[in-house]
């Protein structure tokens, strides 16, 4: 009982995670508030790939579901136990899909703060950090190079930033809950299989 109501609890912590990774992700498509770098394609090229609101997000809503809906299967040949196997065997699925997602956000995330922003310097637009793989991060002296949109250095790093947190987060939740799912449902299973041969 104990590794379902566990299970449970990684669901619901999975909810506000998802939620901030949405938000996190919308609000860089619009730095200080404008919308007229999205319109003309200003923007940084990993924001296109909706790693915040598909992989930290939405992706996020099966194994959530699943995880605090967990019930039992119809069992095997009648026995109730083993349909508990078979869910918690079940959730492990759910876990893996949103494991992949989270490490999509991750993975994203960690390449966008290792280029940096897209920006218009005193040439013309570019990625000015490219070529220091994340140098940048630490020099804040650096950051006058981006002149437009203002202040997108600090936009992107503080959001990219929180999106590798959650997602880290979002990563250990979905891991535990495939340890704990294997666990669950094997040493359940070989339980009453051990427990079934005795009384036979």
């Amino acid at each position: 009982m104990c590794w379902r109501s566990f299970t449970r609890c990684l669901g619901i912590a999975l909810i506000p995670l998802s939620v901030c990774c949405i938000v996190a992700n919308v609000l860089l498509y619009f730095p200080n508030g404008e919308t007229r770098y999205a319109k003309d394609n200003l923007l940084t090229r990993y924001v296109w790939f909706f790693s915040g609101i598909a992989g930290g997000g939405l992706v996020m809503i099966l194994p959530a579901a699943v995880f605090m809906n967990l019930g039992d299967c119809d069992g095997c040949c009648g026995n109730r136990d083993c349909g508990k196997s078979c869910a918690m065997l079940g959730s492990v699925v759910a876990a893996l899909i949103g494991l992949a997602g989270a490490s999509y956000c991750f993975v994203v995330s960690a390449l966008t703060l290792t280029e940096g922003p897209y920006c218009r310097t005193s040439g013309d637009w570019g990625y000015p950090f490219a070529n220091q793989s994340g140098k940048y991060l630490t020099e804040r002296s650096t950051w006058s190079l981006c002149q437009e949109p203002a202040h997108v250095v600090e936009w992107n790093v503080t959001l990219f930033s929180i999106l590798l947190a959650l997602s880290g987060v979002e990563v250990l939740v979905c891991g535990m809950q495939v340890i704990n799912g294997l666990l669950g449902g094997l040493c359940r299973a070989c339980y009453h299989r051990s427990h079934y041969s005795l009384n036979a």
